[in-house]
């Protein structure tokens, strides 16, 4: 039985121990996907976009599965031996994997009937999907050669039935499950597997195709059309092939082997992860029924595994990136350069003069890239403090990092082995940077540092000065292409020196949390960070008592913190405006009529994965407003190390203010918020107002 992680043990009882009035955290994650899927229905969206959204439905559930799914499935496992673990659950995660289990069945089943609608429109875009039975002679030949040429060096068809021990089938891969026959003894089948080398070969193989059109194969349907080549050493000559995969448990089990550091026990958990047990399969419903038994068996699947028969088509994540060959696909506009940065200009120089925020991805993620290249070639620069979570496959960061080190300056990177799904590239990274004199920190104990923070140190004539960073997302140039966020480039002193605080912790955070313990601007998780924002609300329900103007707009990834819910209650309660912009996770269930009065919720979802963290507090026309790492959760308050920054340049503030006003009043992307999940769309009035496309045209009439 897998152990929970002592971080896991900590936060998860709290977040299934929902009173009546919070709604479940893993429902309400369901419902966010259920957006996901809005968007993929929607025939105002490109079709390209469409697909895409389907991709990033299917990947979302993939991932939901090995996460909470299998955490779900551990504590049922855990509430069977309750008082020898002593723990007790308010909730029955069975109940909650019961709904999981309902719900699930029905976006996928929504989820078809969307695949069905687009499938068609395809056709009458001249795209058309083409299995081995729909190929005509050109496009055999083509198929055939395709295989032999660029497919077949990676397909190794493992014969099962002769194997002692069943094979390791891998997490993310897709798989044809083969019977075969021969015409002289059809009673007689053998299985056999083959994995569908996506990953090294690509889903999607564009076919001759008549002026036009489009004529578009996958890959497992290219490796059916040529299993009589890849079994043509055996004597059989009747083959039955269809689709399956299998989503596993992805907690990591870190050995608590006494002498092992932190990089040996994750790589043995990484190992461990493998051999993760299956929390879904997923099958093609025309599957034989000998082999499907089979699987089952092999696999281990129980009748609470969620099995579950689909279409023709399954990893619907690579259609993520579907060939763009459709005609109407709209290109989206390029990012550009923030007005404060001219030609030639030195991106430090106009730091230390004034802040700048930059806006993802409407703004380009290049003067970041700039300031860290600038800092590797200054000759006064000393060192550079930064923080990594996740980072491009070919990150531009490091590249620079990598140059400063190199140039002789001190380099001190604090990379999070523990960032989920990313810990294999981590450990890549951390090797690398070593070689090349980075002094990289790692390995909190039972703490992940989520904060996205850089300072530089620089020496002006005799004195040293500290410029830098502090921003909602990751230092990733890729994904800050797709996801909103804001980022804070400042070289205020007081500022800078809180951050350099945070650095000092992390350096030497054996000694103790002192020094982040009394910080006085910036809010630090685990230490004022949750004390600083119940204090900030505290504020505003003491000035709408007062009969003041009171409100507070809250945006973020997820809301599932209890303590902070019902603060927002009791602050709603009370007459505080209070604005949620809320992308997954909502806990707060609204329920009194003088409550929904004074609470306004919205889920924005488009084209861009709104990332960004911002709080923002009334103060009595003076408002309070923080660019965050960190969501309202208890895992983040409680068990990260998160940096919230307050936006004093009142030229900034009020521009995010500005674009914070544009979001809360969308009504073409935005969805109510509510107890019923209802992802209800907000209803549009006289002007239409896309905050997405307004914030571009916002920013960009900036830069005239």
């Amino acid at each position: 039985m897998h152990r929970l992680h002592p971080e896991a043990m900590l936060f998860i009882p709290l977040q299934l121990a929902m009173k009546p009035k919070h709604l479940a955290r893993d429902i309400s994650w369901l419902s966010f996907n259920a957006r996901v899927l809005q968007e993929a229905n929607d025939p105002a969206v490109p079709l390209q976009d469409r697909i895409r959204f389907l991709g990033i439905f299917s990947n979302n559930m993939d991932e939901f599965f090995r996460v909470r799914v299998a955490t779900l499935k551990r504590m049922v496992e855990l509430t069977r031996q309750r008082k020898k673990a002593s723990i007790d659950f308010i909730e029955s995660p069975q109940q909650v994997l019961d709904e999981i289990q309902r719900t699930v069945l029905k976006q996928q089943n929504e989820f078809n009937r969307i695949w069905e609608g687009i499938y068609r429109q395809l056709h009458k875009e001249g795209v058309y999907l083409i299995d081995e039975k729909k190929l005509n002679a050109e496009q055999r030949a083509f198929v055939r050669h395709y295989f032999d040429e660029v497919v077949r060096p990676y397909i190794i068809p493992l014969m099962i039935e002769n194997i002692p021990q069943f094979p390791y089938l891998r997490d993310k891969s897709l798989y044809l499950g083969i019977v075969m026959r021969n015409k002289k003894d059809a009673y007689q089948e053998k299985f056999s597997l083959i994995e569908i080398p996506a990953k090294s070969v690509g889903r999607f193989i564009q076919l001759p195709s008549k002026p036009g059109t489009h004529a578009i194969m996958l890959l497992e349907d290219v490796i059916r059309f040529n299993l009589p080549v890849i079994f043509t050493h055996t004597k059989y000559d009747q083959f039955e092939a269809s689709v399956f995969k299998i989503t596993k448990d992805a907690e990591i089990d870190m050995d608590q082997e006494v002498g092992l550091n932190l990089v040996e026990k994750l790589q043995k958990g990484l190992k461990s992860r493998r051999r993760g047990k299956p929390v879904r399969f997923v099958y093609e419903r025309t599957m034989n029924a000998g082999l499907l038994q089979y699987l089952i068996d092999k696999l281990k699947l129980t009748r609470k595994s969620s099995i579950i028969p689909g279409g023709h088509i399954h990893n619907f994540r690579h259609f993520i990136d579907f060939p763009r060959v459709l005609p109407s696909a709209i290109k989206r506009p390029a990012p550009f350069r923030h007005p404060a940065f001219k030609k030639n200009q030195l991106v430090s120089d106009v730091i230390r003069e004034r802040d700048v925020m930059l806006h993802f991805p409407y703004h380009s993620f290049e003067p970041i890239i700039d300031l860290l290249r600038e800092a590797a070639m200054d000759d006064d620069v000393r060192s550079i403090h930064i923080t990594a979570y996740r980072l491009a496959s070919n990150s531009k960061v490091i590249n620079a990092l990598v140059n400063a080190s190199r140039n002789g300056k001190k380099v001190v990177v604090y990379l999070e082995l523990k960032a989920r799904f990313d810990e294999e590239a981590n450990l890549e990274w951390k090797s690398l940077m070593e070689e090349e004199g980075i002094q990289v920190l790692v390995g909190l104990p039972h703490k992940k540092v989520h904060a996205k923070i850089c300072t530089i140190q620089k020496l002006q004539g005799k004195k040293m000065i500290s410029y830098g960073f502090i921003s909602t997302g990751n230092l990733n140039e890729k994904t800050s292409n797709v996801y909103a966020d804001h980022c804070l480039l400042t070289a205020s002193p007081i500022l800078m020196q809180e951050v350099e605080l945070v650095f000092t912790y992390l350096q030497n955070w054996s000694r103790g949390l002192t020094p982040i313990r009394n910080l006085r601007h910036l809010l630090v998780a685990p230490t004022n960070m949750r004390r600083k924002i119940l204090h900030h609300i505290e504020e505003e329900i003491r000035a709408a008592r007062k009969g003041k103007p009171a409100e507070i707009i809250i945006k973020l990834n997820s809301l599932s913190d209890l303590t902070l819910v019902e603060a927002l209650y009791k602050a709603a309660k009370v007459g505080v405006q209070v604005h949620l912009i809320i992308r997954g996770i909502f806990c707060q269930r609204i329920k009194t009529d003088s409550v929904e009065q004074s609470v306004h919720g919205i889920s924005i979802v488009d084209q861009y994965l709104e990332h960004a963290r911002v709080m923002i507090f009334a103060r009595g026309g003076n408002p309070l407003v923080y660019l965050s790492s960190a969501d309202w959760m208890v895992r983040n308050l409680d068990h990260r190390v998160e940096v919230a920054v307050p936006v004093y340049d009142e030229r900034i503030k009020q521009e995010l203010i500005d674009i914070i006003r544009i979001q809360l009043a969308d009504n073409q992307k935005a969805r109510i918020l509510d107890s019923g999940l209802s992802n209800r769309y907000v209803q549009a009035g006289r002007k239409k107002i896309r905050s997405q496309e307004q914030t571009y045209v916002f920013l960009r009439a900036k830069t005239k």
